[in-house]
Protein backbone atom coordinates (compact mmCIF):
# COMPACT_ATOMS: atom_id res chain seq x y z
CA UNK A 1 0.00 0.00 0.00
CA UNK A 2 2.66 2.32 1.23
CA UNK A 3 4.10 1.13 -2.74
CA UNK A 4 1.53 2.54 -4.30
CA UNK A 5 1.01 5.82 -2.24
CA UNK A 6 5.02 6.41 -3.16
CA UNK A 7 4.52 5.70 -7.09
CA UNK A 8 1.51 7.85 -7.20
CA UNK A 9 2.82 10.94 -5.51
CA UNK A 10 5.91 10.59 -7.47
CA UNK A 11 4.02 10.96 -10.60
CA UNK A 12 2.32 13.70 -9.55
CA UNK A 13 5.49 15.68 -8.85
CA UNK A 14 6.89 14.96 -12.40
CA UNK A 15 3.57 16.01 -13.93
CA UNK A 16 3.65 19.09 -12.25
CA UNK A 17 7.29 19.76 -13.00
CA UNK A 18 6.93 19.62 -16.92
CA UNK A 19 4.27 21.58 -16.87
CA UNK A 20 5.82 24.68 -14.71
CA UNK A 21 8.98 24.18 -17.29
CA UNK A 22 6.65 24.31 -20.26
CA UNK A 23 4.75 27.57 -19.02
CA UNK A 24 7.66 29.69 -18.27
CA UNK A 25 9.85 28.19 -21.43
CA UNK A 26 11.60 31.39 -23.18
CA UNK A 27 12.44 31.64 -26.96
CA UNK A 28 15.87 30.96 -27.33
CA UNK A 29 16.24 33.56 -29.80
CA UNK A 30 14.09 36.18 -32.12
CA UNK A 31 14.20 35.31 -35.50
CA UNK A 32 12.63 38.74 -36.66
CA UNK A 33 13.84 42.28 -35.50
CA UNK A 34 10.98 43.51 -33.60
CA UNK A 35 10.56 47.29 -34.04
CA UNK A 36 11.66 46.49 -37.70
CA UNK A 37 14.99 48.98 -37.82
CA UNK A 38 16.86 49.63 -41.10
CA UNK A 39 20.17 48.44 -41.20
CA UNK A 40 22.85 51.01 -41.58
CA UNK A 41 25.42 50.61 -44.78
CA UNK A 42 28.51 49.34 -44.22
CA UNK A 43 30.14 52.39 -45.76
CA UNK A 44 28.40 54.53 -42.83
CA UNK A 45 30.10 57.60 -42.44
CA UNK A 46 32.70 59.98 -43.02
CA UNK A 47 34.60 61.83 -40.63
CA UNK A 48 33.77 65.56 -39.85
CA UNK A 49 36.51 66.86 -42.11
CA UNK A 50 35.49 64.70 -45.20
CA UNK A 51 31.75 65.78 -44.91
CA UNK A 52 33.19 69.32 -44.47
CA UNK A 53 35.21 69.12 -47.59
CA UNK A 54 32.55 67.35 -49.83
CA UNK A 55 29.41 69.46 -48.95
CA UNK A 56 30.86 73.33 -49.55
CA UNK A 57 27.30 74.51 -47.22
CA UNK A 58 28.60 73.25 -44.04
CA UNK A 59 31.47 75.83 -44.87
CA UNK A 60 29.17 78.88 -44.73
CA UNK A 61 27.07 77.49 -41.53
CA UNK A 62 29.18 79.32 -38.94
CA UNK A 63 28.42 82.91 -41.22
CA UNK A 64 24.84 81.59 -41.06
CA UNK A 65 24.81 80.99 -37.46
CA UNK A 66 26.27 84.55 -37.04
CA UNK A 67 23.37 86.16 -39.10
CA UNK A 68 20.78 84.45 -37.43
CA UNK A 69 22.26 85.39 -33.94
CA UNK A 70 22.35 89.11 -34.97
CA UNK A 71 18.55 88.56 -36.44
CA UNK A 72 17.50 87.15 -33.14
CA UNK A 73 19.37 90.35 -31.32
CA UNK A 74 17.48 92.69 -33.91
CA UNK A 75 14.16 91.04 -32.84
CA UNK A 76 15.40 91.63 -29.21
CA UNK A 77 15.82 95.30 -29.74
CA UNK A 78 12.53 95.80 -31.70
CA UNK A 79 10.38 93.96 -29.04
CA UNK A 80 11.87 96.59 -26.99
CA UNK A 81 11.13 99.48 -29.47
CA UNK A 82 7.24 98.27 -29.86
CA UNK A 83 6.89 98.36 -26.10
CA UNK A 84 8.67 101.97 -26.00
CA UNK A 85 6.48 103.53 -28.68
CA UNK A 86 2.85 101.69 -26.80
CA UNK A 87 4.36 103.40 -23.43
CA UNK A 88 4.79 106.51 -25.24
CA UNK A 89 1.57 106.77 -27.13
CA UNK A 90 -0.46 106.16 -23.43
CA UNK A 91 1.77 109.13 -22.29
CA UNK A 92 0.92 111.40 -25.05
CA UNK A 93 -2.77 110.20 -25.23
CA UNK A 94 -2.99 111.14 -21.47
CA UNK A 95 -1.40 114.94 -22.60
CA UNK A 96 -4.07 114.91 -25.08
CA UNK A 97 -6.83 114.50 -22.56
CA UNK A 98 -5.73 115.75 -19.23
CA UNK A 99 -4.89 119.13 -21.36
CA UNK A 100 -7.66 119.52 -23.07
CA UNK A 101 -9.66 118.98 -19.76
CA UNK A 102 -7.90 121.35 -17.68
CA UNK A 103 -7.79 124.30 -20.58
CA UNK A 104 -11.39 124.15 -20.95
CA UNK A 105 -11.60 124.16 -17.37
CA UNK A 106 -9.22 127.58 -16.82
CA UNK A 107 -10.86 128.86 -19.57
CA UNK A 108 -14.72 128.57 -18.76
CA UNK A 109 -13.45 129.84 -15.29
CA UNK A 110 -11.95 132.66 -16.80
CA UNK A 111 -15.04 133.46 -18.24
CA UNK A 112 -17.09 133.29 -15.39
CA UNK A 113 -14.94 135.70 -13.57
CA UNK A 114 -15.13 137.93 -16.23
CA UNK A 115 -19.00 137.85 -16.31
CA UNK A 116 -18.92 138.44 -12.30
CA UNK A 117 -16.67 141.65 -12.59
CA UNK A 118 -18.74 142.95 -15.57
CA UNK A 119 -21.66 141.93 -12.92
CA UNK A 120 -20.08 143.80 -9.77
CA UNK A 121 -19.62 147.23 -12.34
CA UNK A 122 -23.63 147.26 -12.67
CA UNK A 123 -23.78 147.07 -8.95
CA UNK A 124 -20.85 149.24 -8.22
CA UNK A 125 -18.98 146.68 -6.40
CA UNK A 126 -15.51 146.49 -6.83
CA UNK A 127 -13.55 144.50 -10.33
CA UNK A 128 -10.43 144.17 -8.99
CA UNK A 129 -10.08 140.75 -7.67
CA UNK A 130 -12.33 138.75 -10.38
CA UNK A 131 -10.86 141.00 -13.20
CA UNK A 132 -7.02 140.47 -12.30
CA UNK A 133 -7.88 136.61 -11.77
CA UNK A 134 -9.89 136.35 -14.89
CA UNK A 135 -6.95 138.20 -16.66
CA UNK A 136 -4.31 135.80 -14.96
CA UNK A 137 -6.24 132.22 -16.07
CA UNK A 138 -6.59 133.59 -19.92
CA UNK A 139 -2.70 134.47 -19.98
CA UNK A 140 -1.73 131.01 -18.54
CA UNK A 141 -4.16 129.44 -20.76
CA UNK A 142 -3.51 131.34 -24.19
CA UNK A 143 0.75 129.90 -23.08
CA UNK A 144 -1.03 126.37 -22.47
CA UNK A 145 -2.21 126.62 -25.49
CA UNK A 146 0.24 127.38 -27.63
CA UNK A 147 2.31 124.88 -25.89
CA UNK A 148 -0.40 122.13 -26.60
CA UNK A 149 -1.18 123.12 -30.49
CA UNK A 150 2.68 123.35 -31.05
CA UNK A 151 3.33 119.50 -30.31
CA UNK A 152 -0.21 118.20 -31.25
CA UNK A 153 -0.55 115.12 -28.72
CA UNK A 154 -3.08 113.48 -30.72
CA UNK A 155 -0.72 113.35 -33.58
CA UNK A 156 1.85 112.64 -31.94
CA UNK A 157 0.23 109.25 -30.47
CA UNK A 158 -0.72 108.45 -33.57
CA UNK A 159 2.67 108.38 -34.80
CA UNK A 160 3.49 105.98 -31.69
CA UNK A 161 0.86 103.97 -32.59
CA UNK A 162 1.91 103.32 -36.34
CA UNK A 163 5.84 103.04 -35.29
CA UNK A 164 4.40 100.06 -33.19
CA UNK A 165 2.45 98.59 -35.22
CA UNK A 166 5.11 98.61 -38.33
CA UNK A 167 7.97 97.57 -35.36
CA UNK A 168 5.24 94.07 -34.76
CA UNK A 169 5.54 93.95 -38.67
CA UNK A 170 9.05 93.72 -38.71
CA UNK A 171 9.27 91.39 -36.11
CA UNK A 172 7.15 89.26 -37.60
CA UNK A 173 8.74 88.92 -40.44
CA UNK A 174 11.95 88.89 -38.83
CA UNK A 175 10.57 85.39 -37.86
CA UNK A 176 9.40 84.00 -40.76
CA UNK A 177 12.92 85.08 -42.41
CA UNK A 178 14.47 82.47 -39.67
CA UNK A 179 11.79 80.38 -39.74
CA UNK A 180 11.72 79.66 -43.69
CA UNK A 181 15.11 80.56 -45.28
CA UNK A 182 18.57 80.37 -44.52
CA UNK A 183 19.68 84.16 -43.50
CA UNK A 184 22.83 85.87 -44.73
CA UNK A 185 24.35 89.14 -44.28
CA UNK A 186 22.51 91.09 -46.28
CA UNK A 187 19.20 90.10 -44.68
CA UNK A 188 20.68 91.63 -41.36
CA UNK A 189 21.86 94.43 -43.00
CA UNK A 190 17.99 95.07 -44.27
CA UNK A 191 16.47 94.26 -40.95
CA UNK A 192 19.14 97.31 -39.74
CA UNK A 193 18.00 99.56 -42.56
CA UNK A 194 14.39 98.71 -41.65
CA UNK A 195 14.44 99.34 -37.56
CA UNK A 196 16.65 102.71 -38.57
CA UNK A 197 14.16 104.07 -41.24
CA UNK A 198 10.93 103.24 -38.34
CA UNK A 199 13.21 105.57 -35.72
CA UNK A 200 13.73 108.24 -38.41
CA UNK A 201 9.93 108.27 -39.39
CA UNK A 202 8.75 108.16 -35.96
CA UNK A 203 11.17 109.79 -33.48
CA UNK A 204 10.54 109.30 -29.69
CA UNK A 205 11.98 112.45 -27.87
CA UNK A 206 10.33 115.80 -28.39
CA UNK A 207 13.01 118.18 -28.65
CA UNK A 208 14.98 118.54 -32.08
CA UNK A 209 13.72 115.28 -34.01
CA UNK A 210 10.21 116.25 -33.68
CA UNK A 211 8.49 115.67 -37.39
CA UNK A 212 6.98 119.05 -38.39
CA UNK A 213 3.35 119.33 -37.19
CA UNK A 214 2.74 122.35 -39.73
CA UNK A 215 4.40 121.60 -42.88
CA UNK A 216 4.41 124.39 -45.95
CA UNK A 217 3.73 121.48 -48.50
CA UNK A 218 1.92 117.75 -47.60
CA UNK A 219 4.03 115.01 -47.57
CA UNK A 220 3.40 111.06 -47.66
CA UNK A 221 5.11 109.38 -44.79
CA UNK A 222 8.06 107.50 -45.87
CA UNK A 223 9.16 104.76 -43.23
CA UNK A 224 11.33 102.42 -45.64
CA UNK A 225 14.89 102.04 -46.99
CA UNK A 226 16.00 101.94 -50.19
CA UNK A 227 15.12 98.96 -51.56
CA UNK A 228 17.02 96.88 -53.53
CA UNK A 229 17.28 93.99 -55.65
CA UNK A 230 16.21 90.96 -54.44
CA UNK A 231 18.31 88.05 -54.18
CA UNK A 232 15.69 84.93 -54.57
CA UNK A 233 15.99 81.08 -55.77
CA UNK A 234 14.29 80.95 -59.11
CA UNK A 235 11.85 78.29 -59.74
CA UNK A 236 11.95 78.97 -63.41
CA UNK A 237 13.37 80.92 -66.12
CA UNK A 238 10.35 83.59 -65.87
CA UNK A 239 10.36 83.18 -61.93
CA UNK A 240 6.61 83.72 -62.22
CA UNK A 241 6.30 86.48 -64.47
CA UNK A 242 5.00 86.96 -67.48
CA UNK A 243 3.60 89.76 -70.26
CA UNK A 244 0.20 89.90 -68.74
CA UNK A 245 1.31 90.02 -65.06
CA UNK A 246 3.48 92.91 -65.97
CA UNK A 247 0.60 95.03 -67.56
CA UNK A 248 -0.85 94.31 -64.76
CA UNK A 249 1.53 95.43 -62.17
CA UNK A 250 1.58 98.62 -64.27
CA UNK A 251 -2.26 99.67 -64.41
CA UNK A 252 -2.42 98.73 -60.32
CA UNK A 253 0.56 101.06 -59.74
CA UNK A 254 -1.18 103.79 -62.04
CA UNK A 255 -4.72 103.22 -60.31
CA UNK A 256 -2.39 104.17 -56.70
CA UNK A 257 -0.87 107.01 -57.64
CA UNK A 258 -3.88 108.78 -59.31
CA UNK A 259 -6.43 107.48 -56.96
CA UNK A 260 -5.62 106.48 -53.60
CA UNK A 261 -2.88 108.22 -52.77
CA UNK A 262 -3.58 111.35 -54.61
CA UNK A 263 -7.08 111.22 -52.89
CA UNK A 264 -5.55 111.04 -49.25
CA UNK A 265 -2.67 113.74 -49.41
CA UNK A 266 -5.83 115.99 -50.60
CA UNK A 267 -7.87 114.94 -47.56
CA UNK A 268 -4.83 115.71 -45.51
CA UNK A 269 -4.26 118.66 -47.36
CA UNK A 270 -8.13 119.78 -46.09
CA UNK A 271 -7.81 118.02 -42.23
CA UNK A 272 -4.23 120.07 -42.13
CA UNK A 273 -5.81 123.30 -43.11
CA UNK A 274 -8.22 123.01 -40.36
CA UNK A 275 -5.82 122.05 -38.12
CA UNK A 276 -3.60 125.23 -38.57
CA UNK A 277 -7.18 127.48 -38.61
CA UNK A 278 -7.67 125.86 -35.22
CA UNK A 279 -4.33 125.60 -33.47
CA UNK A 280 -4.44 130.13 -34.42
CA UNK A 281 -7.46 130.62 -33.24
CA UNK A 282 -7.25 129.01 -29.64
CA UNK A 283 -4.45 131.00 -28.44
CA UNK A 284 -5.96 134.16 -30.23
CA UNK A 285 -9.30 133.76 -28.62
CA UNK A 286 -8.21 133.65 -25.04
CA UNK A 287 -5.14 136.68 -25.61
CA UNK A 288 -8.51 138.91 -26.84
CA UNK A 289 -10.35 137.18 -23.55
CA UNK A 290 -7.33 138.71 -21.44
CA UNK A 291 -7.61 141.88 -22.65
CA UNK A 292 -11.23 142.47 -22.52
CA UNK A 293 -10.89 141.27 -18.85
CA UNK A 294 -7.62 143.64 -18.54
CA UNK A 295 -10.28 147.11 -19.47
CA UNK A 296 -13.50 145.68 -17.56
CA UNK A 297 -14.40 148.59 -14.91
CA UNK A 298 -12.15 151.12 -17.38
CA UNK A 299 -14.42 153.59 -20.30
CA UNK A 300 -14.55 150.56 -22.49
CA UNK A 301 -16.50 148.24 -20.59
CA UNK A 302 -19.17 147.54 -22.43
CA UNK A 303 -16.72 146.23 -25.39
CA UNK A 304 -14.24 144.28 -22.79
CA UNK A 305 -17.38 142.42 -20.90
CA UNK A 306 -18.62 140.64 -24.19
CA UNK A 307 -14.52 140.02 -24.90
CA UNK A 308 -13.77 138.50 -21.55
CA UNK A 309 -17.04 136.37 -21.41
CA UNK A 310 -17.43 135.39 -25.19
CA UNK A 311 -13.95 134.63 -25.95
CA UNK A 312 -13.28 132.21 -23.44
CA UNK A 313 -16.60 130.15 -24.03
CA UNK A 314 -15.55 130.39 -28.22
CA UNK A 315 -12.14 129.39 -27.13
CA UNK A 316 -13.28 125.93 -25.17
CA UNK A 317 -15.57 125.04 -28.31
CA UNK A 318 -12.17 125.32 -30.85
CA UNK A 319 -10.07 123.50 -28.57
CA UNK A 320 -13.00 120.49 -28.26
CA UNK A 321 -13.32 120.33 -31.90
CA UNK A 322 -9.11 120.80 -32.22
CA UNK A 323 -7.87 118.62 -29.52
CA UNK A 324 -11.26 116.49 -28.59
CA UNK A 325 -11.99 115.63 -32.12
CA UNK A 326 -8.39 114.77 -32.64
CA UNK A 327 -7.92 116.86 -35.81
CA UNK A 328 -3.82 116.23 -35.64
CA UNK A 329 -4.31 112.79 -35.42
CA UNK A 330 -6.42 112.56 -38.53
CA UNK A 331 -3.74 114.41 -40.16
CA UNK A 332 -1.24 111.75 -39.34
CA UNK A 333 -3.05 108.62 -40.49
CA UNK A 334 -4.20 109.92 -43.58
CA UNK A 335 -0.22 111.09 -44.19
CA UNK A 336 0.30 107.38 -43.13
CA UNK A 337 -2.21 105.64 -45.50
CA UNK A 338 -0.95 108.06 -48.60
CA UNK A 339 2.67 106.41 -47.55
CA UNK A 340 1.38 102.91 -47.80
CA UNK A 341 0.18 103.42 -51.15
CA UNK A 342 3.42 104.85 -52.08
CA UNK A 343 5.45 101.84 -50.79
CA UNK A 344 3.12 99.65 -52.52
CA UNK A 345 3.83 101.62 -55.57
CA UNK A 346 7.31 101.44 -55.46
CA UNK A 347 7.53 97.96 -54.77
CA UNK A 348 5.50 97.42 -57.89
CA UNK A 349 8.18 99.78 -60.29
CA UNK A 350 11.03 97.95 -58.28
CA UNK A 351 10.20 94.48 -59.58
CA UNK A 352 8.90 96.65 -62.94
CA UNK A 353 12.23 98.40 -63.67
CA UNK A 354 14.71 95.12 -62.91
CA UNK A 355 15.23 93.57 -66.11
CA UNK A 356 16.73 90.39 -64.81
CA UNK A 357 13.41 88.18 -63.89
CA UNK A 358 15.39 86.13 -61.79
CA UNK A 359 16.19 89.06 -59.62
CA UNK A 360 12.68 90.42 -58.94
CA UNK A 361 10.69 89.00 -56.18
CA UNK A 362 8.25 85.46 -57.21
CA UNK A 363 5.91 86.84 -59.14
CA UNK A 364 2.66 84.77 -58.01
CA UNK A 365 3.77 85.01 -54.42
CA UNK A 366 3.74 89.32 -55.20
CA UNK A 367 0.30 88.99 -57.05
CA UNK A 368 -0.92 87.69 -54.26
CA UNK A 369 0.73 89.63 -51.26
CA UNK A 370 -0.52 93.12 -53.22
CA UNK A 371 -4.44 91.46 -53.30
CA UNK A 372 -4.13 91.11 -49.53
CA UNK A 373 -2.74 94.47 -48.82
CA UNK A 374 -5.12 95.65 -51.02
CA UNK A 375 -7.83 93.53 -49.15
CA UNK A 376 -9.03 92.45 -52.60
CA UNK A 377 -8.74 88.61 -54.17
CA UNK A 378 -6.25 87.75 -56.96
CA UNK A 379 -9.37 87.80 -59.40
CA UNK A 380 -10.52 90.87 -58.17
CA UNK A 381 -6.70 92.63 -58.38
CA UNK A 382 -6.88 91.20 -61.78
CA UNK A 383 -9.89 92.85 -63.26
CA UNK A 384 -8.87 96.19 -61.34
CA UNK A 385 -5.77 95.88 -63.22
CA UNK A 386 -7.97 95.06 -66.67
CA UNK A 387 -10.78 98.50 -65.62
CA UNK A 388 -7.78 101.07 -65.02
CA UNK A 389 -6.81 103.46 -68.24
CA UNK A 390 -4.32 106.12 -68.50
CA UNK A 391 -6.80 108.80 -67.98
CA UNK A 392 -7.19 109.80 -64.33
CA UNK A 393 -10.68 111.32 -64.53
CA UNK A 394 -12.28 108.15 -66.04
CA UNK A 395 -10.83 105.90 -63.35
CA UNK A 396 -13.49 105.50 -60.80
CA UNK A 397 -12.67 102.57 -58.82
CA UNK A 398 -10.04 103.23 -56.00
CA UNK A 399 -7.58 100.36 -55.49
CA UNK A 400 -7.29 99.73 -51.85
CA UNK A 401 -11.09 98.04 -50.10
CA UNK A 402 -9.39 98.07 -46.52
CA UNK A 403 -9.22 101.81 -46.15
Amino acid sequence: MSTLTQASSFLCYQRARTITRASIQMPKKLTTDPLNLPKLPSQVVLSVDQEINQNPKTNTKETDLTAVEKLYLIMEAVADRVEMHKNIREQRNNWNSLLLTSINAITLSASIMAAIAATSVAYGASVEVPKLSSSFMYVAVTGMLIVMNKIQPSQLAEEQRNAARLLKQLHGHIQTKIAISNPTQDDVDEAMEEVLAIDRAYPLPLLGVMLEKFPSKVQAAVWWPEKRSNTVKVKDNKNGWNEGLEDEMKGIARVLENKDKADYLRLDEKFLMLNKVLALSGPLLTGFGAIGSAFLGSSHHSWAAVAGVMCGVVASVVNSIEHGGQVGMVVEMYRSNAGFFGMVEESIELNLKEGDVEKREDGELFEMKLSLQLGRSVQELRDLAASSTQNEKEMKEFGSKLF
